[in-house]
């Protein structure tokens, strides 16, 4: 089974289309977004191009929260507050966002990793690439997918492996 992973969308609705023919090439069986929609535009241009599992944590600029809620009931997306823990095949994945600064975060995120009570942690808030182990637990963000901050990208996960790839947008 592989899964798309995105974060920071933005609400750059291009990047987002290339994001959603990777992961369609890609035949993923969910998307994993990490946070940072933004707007309800924006997921409910996700959902009505995937058509997969859909699960989302909030992020900081998520601020359209009634929105983004009322477009996730819709579509079926479930989207919560970070951290959420999510299985696919027996795989507990623990999806956050992010922590303050990048350093804050990468701090965070690592020692919940070093715990081993997920099979992965994935996190956004960023904006930089990263495929890490500790422990045997895959830490994992798939970067910026808006381009923003950085060069756009997502990340695809297979779940029997648990081994990810990143992908520029």
């Amino acid at each position: 089974m592989i899964v798309g992973v995105m974060s920071d969308s933005h609400d750059s609705i291009e990047c987002v289309r290339r994001a959603s023919r990777v992961f369609s090439e890609a035949g993923v069986s969910a998307v994993l977004h990490l946070g940072d929609i933004v707007a309800p535009f924006t997921l409910r241009f996700l959902a009505e191009n995937l058509r997969v599992r859909f699960e989302a944590v909030f992020g900081n600029n998520d601020g359209e929260r009634v929105g983004l809620l009322r477009v996730a009931q819709a579509y079926g997306v479930n989207l919560g507050d970070q951290p959420r823990v999510v299985v696919f095949n027996g795989r507990r994945l623990l999806l956050t966002h992010g922590f303050g600064d990048p350093n804050t975060t990468y701090e965070v995120v690592s020692a919940l990793a070093e715990s081993r009570r997920w099979d992965a942690v994935l996190y956004g808030h960023t904006h930089e690439a990263s495929i890490d182990y500790r422990r045997g637990v895959l830490l994992l963000n798939p970067g910026d997918c808006s381009g923003y901050l950085g060069r756009p990208s997502v990340a695809l996960l297979d779940l029997k492996t648990m081994k990810a790839r990143l992908v520029e947008l």
